[in-house]
């Protein structure tokens, strides 16, 4: 009966050891998946770098353009003070 026990003991051993040793051998592995994804997110982070200094381009563009701009209206407010005093100033008698 002691054997027949031993027996037992060592047939179920064996085949759990059979069904896991076949359960892992059955996983598949995803390296060459993974590698694919890795190999797309970085071509996507190249691209958002390229968009983020696109971005920061174009923001400073647009900054010396407002800065232009109010240096104009400036200067144009500077001569409009003396159009409205050329305008507003009584006519001369030409000579002669």
């Amino acid at each position: 009966m002691f054997t027949t026990k031993q027996h037992l003991t060592l047939t179920r051993t064996l085949g759990v050891a059979l069904v896991a040793a076949l359960g892992l051998a059955g996983c598949k592995t995803y390296d060459k998946e993974f590698a694919t994804v890795n190999s797309r997110l970085d071509q996507l982070d190249t691209k958002v770098q390229g968009a983020a200094q696109s971005a920061e381009a174009a923001n400073q563009s647009a900054q010396q353009a407002n800065q232009s701009a109010q240096q104009a209206n400036q200067r144009l407010d500077a001569l409009e003070g003396r159009v409205q005093k050329l305008e507003t100033a009584p006519r001369r008698k030409p000579r002669g």
